[in-house]
């Protein structure tokens, strides 16, 4: 047995279902679900009718380099969305099986562990940046490091889960320079790009091309789970430094996670629609108007700059608050600690909650609603 595998720690919502074991909420209260960021709103009809389309290519064997029009439909998209030149649809630019697993799979790829390697995690974080590097014979570390030796991984999530933070310009040239002077990659965890209420976020691609940069050491990585409300097809890419996809594809040739072609087809649809996109953001943008308001003391949340999810400040321990939020009120909200890592300074995810917004707006209402008067009650 691997026993890497021990270093694992157990995912956020494995604790949840532990911390609420012996709950009974109230039968007369349905259930509401806000603590998963599974996306709710329909899947598109062109996507379906494209998949249902092309059926017919179950019969063969897909490229893991996927086709050469889903490789163009992401690049012109890559281009049209970032205003950047158009990526290198043959080199700079890979369909992936969406970017959980792209993300775990790339650290399999880039890092040497016989070098003592360290990956760089965001704090709080997706669990699966931590998991790829400790499966990778590597050490993550959470927050910016104290010494940058050793750094081979940088993971960077903009918009930020669960803060919804954006990264900004002089944020990605900082992070470049560090690049530059420690050797280390550079993978943007970008599957929230889309979903926003203000300003389009600024993509890690579009940054390097803002400053002038080319992609050496950077990859982005995107999805249409979010985007296009389709988490059921696990359709994502890669793109940036060539030399880095060439020996991902590499990998990624053995590892048989070559992407359905029905699938594909799928997704060339979904890339080259933004009508769906747009209506989906507004969905989203109609659930804070109408939640924000509601959310008062003793709880304390902002709108944030991306992402469908609420950042909430609790007044007591954050498991303690999910615990009897579900026992008293039947509403599911992930403790903000369970997506965190304890440092020196402390745990940065304590006396929060993570509250995603995917369910439909009266049941976000609903939700909120009780939450509040479970907090009034504290």
């Amino acid at each position: 047995m691997n026993p890497l595998l021990g270093r694992l720690q157990p995912y956020p919502f494995e604790k949840l279902r532990a911390l609420i074991a012996g709950n009974t909420p109230p039968a007369a209260l349905r259930p509401i679900n806000l603590q998963i960021g599974e996306p709710k709103h329909p899947t598109p009809a062109l996507v379906k009718d494209a998949l249902a389309a092309a059926l017919d290519g179950l019969a063969a064997y897909p490229l893991t380099a996927g086709t050469p029009e889903l490789r163009q439909a992401i690049a012109a998209w890559l281009a049209r969305r970032y205003g950047i030149p158009q990526p290198n649809a043959e080199t700079q630019v890979l369909p992936v099986n969406g970017s959980r697993e792209a993300l775990f799979a790339f650290a399999q790829t880039v890092l040497d562990p016989t070098r003592d390697a360290k990956v760089v995690c965001p704090n709080p974080f997706y669990q699966i940046y931590e998991g790829a590097a400790f499966l990778a014979g590597a050490t993550p570390v959470y927050g910016s490091p104290e010494s940058w030796a050793g750094v081979q991984l940088l993971y960077a999530c903009s918009p930020a889960n669960p803060t919804g933070r954006v990264m900004k310009l002089d944020d990605w040239r900082e992070l470049f320079e560090l690049s530059d002077r420690h050797g280390f990659a550079i993978a943007a965890d970008e599957c929230y790009s889309e979903i926003y209420c203000g300003e389009p976020p600024l993509g890690a691609l579009q940054a390097a091309h803002a400053l002038g940069r080319s992609y050496e050491r950077l990859v982005a990585f995107s999805s249409l789970s979010k985007r296009s409300n389709a988490p059921g097809m696990r359709s994502g890419f890669v793109a940036g430094d060539a030399e880095l996809i060439k020996k991902f594809l590499l990998y990624r040739t053995y590892h048989g996670s070559a992407m359905s072609l029905a699938v594909q087809a799928a997704s060339v649809a979904a890339w080259r629609d933004e009508r769906h996109v747009e209506e989906n953001r507004r969905r989203y943008a109609e659930k804070y108007r109408a939640v924000l308001p509601l959310v008062r003391s003793p709880l304390k949340t902002e709108m944030p700059d991306g992402g469908f999810y609420l950042w909430v400040r609790t007044p007591i321990d954050d498991a303690e608050f999910a615990r009897r939020l579900h026992a008293q009120y039947n509403v599911l909200v992930l403790p903000g600690s369970f997506l965190a890592r304890k440092t020196d300074a402390g745990n940065p995810g304590a006396n929060h909650v993570r509250i995603a917004l995917v369910p439909p707006l009266a049941e976000c209402v609903e939700a909120m609603e009780r939450i509040m008067r479970f907090a009034g009650s504290l």
